[in-house]
């Protein structure tokens, strides 16, 4: 991803179950709340170091076996947010690049079915 492309605004569905991210250079994403929860970044969530970075991104489009809510939103520098989980988790940074990597449009994963 280019680093100069970055959100120009984000919105919380918790009852659609949806994160949206308007991208600034027009770039629209729909992403899951349980797919952004079970792909969490944090190194718990991945199974260590050497998973970072490794997404399954399938979860995107399974029927969640779970209900997840984000309670808070806060930035982190200006590269990433951290998200709060209504499960108490918060430990995952995502980075823009992430969840630009992440983005489970038809454009951006054509492999969905």
């Amino acid at each position: 991803m280019d680093n100069d492309i970055t959100p120009t605004g984000i919105e919380v569905s918790n009852s659609e179950q949806i994160l949206e991210i308007d991208w600034s250079d027009g770039h629209h994403s729909e992403y899951s709340l349980f797919g952004l929860r079970k792909n969490c970044p944090c190194v718990m969530c991945r199974g260590g170091h050497g998973n970072m970075n490794t997404f399954d991104m399938e979860l995107f489009f399974v029927e969640p076996t779970q209900h997840f809510e984000i309670e808070n939103i806060e930035q982190i520098g200006n590269h990433a947010i951290k998200i709060f989980w209504n499960d108490g988790h918060n430990n995952g940074m995502y980075q823009w690049d992430t969840l630009r990597d992440m983005c489970p449009c038809q454009e951006c994963y054509p492999e969905q079915e």
